[in-house]
């Protein structure tokens, strides 16, 4: 055997490690829940995380307004930095470019970073591995494979973290929140916003940045990188943009692929694990929050949620029983998602309902098997990029042995 056999055969060989609890994903909502959790002497807390850097999406937000209740002088990175060091200082280890490749059994995670390989046994595993952008492929839009099309956290990693030129004339696919936060950063880097598109009749406009509503892509034209956009409208016109970025925004999807590999239930509304009032999945011992839970949130609800995870996860720690999966809460269009997605007890949580269209003064309602438990008008009006919260008592009125929990619009 060559002396580089034997430094292959040395880095496949994998460490076992012991912990009492782990946590996979740095972002706010594992940061606030490793905190909490060695503040309360649980033992080894241990936090992964795949990226180079602790902090999850803040920390390529350069605007203010974060933390609870938003600090406009506090800006993303900043935010990032503090709840990194609030969880070290606290005593958990906080451990990057470490990756959870697989399961090795209901408890273990295999991992991989520069230093080798491992499998990490805890006493509760926690997935706060945040959301992610569906990328142009996964939306099926037609054409080539240019340089220059991005998600929002491609854009955002190419600007602040790497300081790459974005291009000179830019559309932006999307009108969310998170779509005004990119054309800023495109104008702040030089380039042009041609056009914000979205297939919505409305939207909230940029100032400057002409909004083409009830507008779809058609076809991505270029080589080497864009030279256009093919945009569809309602009506049936057609038209081309002409570009050389193209930054597809929002539609988030909870990073469910590790939960998935081990057998997690997934909900069909969120994609993300289903979870009831106390984050415990139906894996006993498996717990989930933050952004892996639903789409997007704002940073500070998802450290809220991580933060409010750790009684739970202490009460599992104690020898409290995990609970058998109780009836499901599903909802009807035009609503899109509710979490938490499963009744097994009560808590002081609110559920956070999301609807997939704006909708005016809405009507909730909810049932079970044809039997009212609850309804309530709001004064406001409800977007799919904001989440209606809703309070939890009426939870208490659930049949834990009934059918589906309903939610719909009244």
């Amino acid at each position: 055997m060559n002396r580089g056999d034997a430094r292959a055969d040395a880095h496949d060989v994998r460490t076992d490690v012991r912990v009492d609890v782990l946590v996979v994903g740095a972002g706010p909502a594992g940061l606030a829940l490793a905190t909490r959790l060695a503040h309360a002497g649980a033992g080894r807390i241990e936090v992964l995380e795949r990226e180079q850097y602790a902090g999850g999406i803040p920390r390529h937000l350069h605007h203010g307004g974060f933390g609870r209740p938003p600090r406009p002088w506090l800006h993303g990175p900043r935010y990032a930095d503090r709840a990194v060091r609030a969880a070290v200082a606290a005593g958990a280890a906080v451990r990057t470019g470490v990756t959870a490749t697989g399961w090795a059994g209901p408890l273990s995670l295999e991992t991989t970073s520069p230093a080798g390989l491992e499998r990490i046994t805890a006493r509760a595993v926690v997935l706060a591995t945040g959301a992610r952008e569906r990328p142009r492929s996964a939306r099926l839009v037609p054409g080539s494979r240019p340089q220059g099309v991005l998600t929002t956290g491609e854009l955002l990693r190419s600007v602040h973290e790497h300081g790459l030129p974005v291009g000179r004339r830019a559309v932006v696919v999307g009108a969310e929140p998170v779509a005004r936060h990119a054309a800023a950063v495109l104008g702040g880097a030089g380039a042009h916003v041609v056009a914000m598109i979205t297939e919505a009749p409305r939207a909230a406009a940029v100032p400057g940045v002409p909004l083409l509503t009830q507008t779809t892509v058609g076809e991505l034209r270029g080589r080497g990188r864009p030279t256009g956009l093919v945009i569809h409208h309602r009506d049936g016109r057609t038209g081309l943009l002409t570009c050389d970025t193209v930054v597809f925004t929002g539609d988030w999807i909870p990073d469910h692929e590790l939960a998935r590999r081990g057998g997690v239930p997934l909900d069909p509304g969120t994609r993300g694990p289903r979870v009831d009032a106390s984050f415990r999945t139906a894996a006993p011992g498996v717990f989930a929050v933050g952004n892996a839970l639903h789409g997007i949130e704002r940073a500070a609800t998802a450290a809220g949620e991580g933060a409010a995870a750790a009684a739970p996860v202490l009460a599992h720690l104690a020898g409290a029983p995990w609970p058998e999966p109780g009836p499901p809460l599903e909802v009807r269009a035009p609503l899109l998602w509710v979490t938490p997605n499963r009744i097994t007890d009560t808590s002081g949580r609110p559920l956070l309902l999301r609807p997939a269209e704006a909708v005016t003064a809405p009507v909730v309602t909810v049932t079970q098997d044809g039997r009212p438990l609850w309804r309530r008008r709001f004064p406001g009006p409800a977007s799919p990029s904001r989440s209606l919260r809703l309070p939890p008592h009426w939870t208490a009125r659930v049949d834990r042995t009934g059918g589906p929990v309903v939610l719909a619009l009244g």
